[in-house]
């Protein structure tokens, strides 16, 4: 992709660049400095089709966003907004095959998944589209004939316990499916999940298991990851070990689900055209299902000082015979989104009795903008829809910020740094340390103490 294609120009080092020059930016920075008074309150009190017109319905799926603090003008500017950003060309771009990662050069190819057989997304001269489907049944075919029994360990023993290895999309990804859609899985297979390089996640999880009926799925991108590298290694060597060292059982690996993106975020400070970005990118992303989180964050919501928006996730149909729960569990929903919008004003506490001393605790400013997505289902199909929902989201943001959102240069930094310092933790105390002094010092402690209980 040419500089010109994504609408930007080379920027000189260290200059701040990015989407602050266009008019409708300015236009929608005087708008959100008009909206600061406005209260969804008064929002709704002044717009009774609110509710109807601040939300869609499509594909199975409900969106309400009429709880934010959005107008008909917002709405506008933000679609003039993406016009002037180039937001069309820039999907046309990714879905022809185009190569919108800059930094590394390389077509955005999670889309392609979606595909259906007979298209075609043409890169480097080739159809990744027939490549991928290829994959999608070849993993259809291995899992079914894992599920009903027809492929079987080295021992000749059936498969009763799948653990996957990975971390990060390679983790988060197989991991949220896998909760997402238990309902359609097989009772018999027990599935499981290492991420974590600590030993002490592989030694438990493994623990009191039959090598002859374990799985390992090994999932990464680029097969240089430490901690997924470890844990393959350890997987291996924990097989090996139950078989009297026989190198024929070497566990099968798979790399299916490593485009989902699994929890990512555009976080990033650097504008397409290389310069610093002269704006916030991102937010910090968190959550807890269910009602857990009442116990947990969402004080710090209602009541706290920072405005922190939310996404609320529900699903109609229940999973469960128990659906007078499942009743309990979306009135959750409607209720934290309600109160969070409206909170309690003085007076409303002083009409339901609270006595004065109470009151100004017990005062939810509300005002929280919130976004309620209502499922009619959860299947394969809708979590897909909804998987897909966030992609284009990050995508969206990421194109409105002026950034790529697909390399992962920090996190790179981190695999390089690691790479280096785990050799270093095991070697010489006379060795010399290239590191700034608090790390050296760290290292150098760390291998006092393990000596010490060596």
């Amino acid at each position: 992709m040419t500089t010109q294609q994504h609408g930007g120009q080379e920027a000189e080092p260290g200059k701040t660049t990015g989407r602050q020059d266009l008019s409708v930016w300015r236009e929608l920075e005087q708008h959100a400095a008009e909206m600061e008074a406005v209260t969804l309150r008064s929002l709704f009190g002044d717009d009774p089709d609110r509710a109807s017109e601040f939300a869609v319905e499509c594909l199975g799926m409900y969106v309400d966003f009429a709880k934010n603090r959005t107008t008909r003008e917002t709405l506008r500017l933000l679609v003039e907004l993406a016009e002037q950003c180039g937001l069309t060309q820039r999907i046309e771009a990714m879905f022809s095959g185009e190569k919108i990662n800059v930094s590394e050069d390389r077509a955005v190819l999670h889309v392609e998944l979606r595909v259906p057989k007979e298209e075609s997304i043409i890169v480097d001269g080739e159809n990744v589209v027939t490549e991928v489907h290829r994959v999608l049944d070849k993993m259809a075919e291995f899992g079914a004939s894992l599920r009903t029994g027809r492929w079987l360990g080295y021992s000749g023993k059936r498969i009763r316990n799948v653990i996957n290895i990975g971390i990060g999309g390679s983790d988060l990804g197989p991991r949220m499916a896998h909760q997402a859609l238990r309902a359609f899985g097989d009772p018999e297979l027990r599935v499981q999940f290492v991420s974590n390089i600590d030993g002490a996640e592989f030694v438990g999880t493994t623990r009191g298991l039959d090598p002859a009926e374990t799985l390992f799925v090994v999932s990464s991108k680029s097969w240089r990851t430490l901690e997924t590298l470890t844990n393959a290694a350890s997987a291996r060597a924990w097989t090996l070990a139950a078989f009297d060292g026989d190198a024929k059982a070497v566990p099968p690996f798979c790399r299916c689900l490593h485009k989902l993106p699994g929890g990512r975020r555009v976080r990033k400070h650097v504008t397409l055209s290389g310069g610093r970005v002269g704006y916030q990118t991102g937010q910090i992303i968190w959550g807890q299902p269910g009602t857990h989180g009442q116990h947990a964050f969402y004080q710090l919501i209602h009541q706290g000082t920072k405005l922190i928006p939310c996404d609320f996730i529900g699903v109609v149909t229940p999973l469960s015979e128990l659906e007078h729960q499942h009743d309990l569990l979306m009135a959750n929903v409607f209720a934290q989104t309600e109160g969070l919008a409206f909170g309690r004003t003085e007076q409303e506490l002083r009409d339901a009795g609270s006595s004065e001393k109470q009151i100004p605790y017990r005062i939810c400013e509300g005002n929280q903008p919130t976004t309620t997505l209502l499922l009619d289902r959860l299947d394969p199909r809708s979590l897909g829809r909804l998987i897909a929902l966030y992609e284009h989201k990050v995508f969206t943001e990421g194109v409105i910020w002026d950034i790529d959102s697909f390399d992962q240069w920090g996190v790179e930094l981190g695999k390089v740094l690691a790479t280096t310092i785990s050799g270093e933790l095991t070697a010489d105390q006379t060795q010399t340390l290239e590191h700034d002094g608090s790390t050296s010092a760290l290292i150098h402690h760390y291998r006092t103490l393990r000596a010490r209980s060596n």
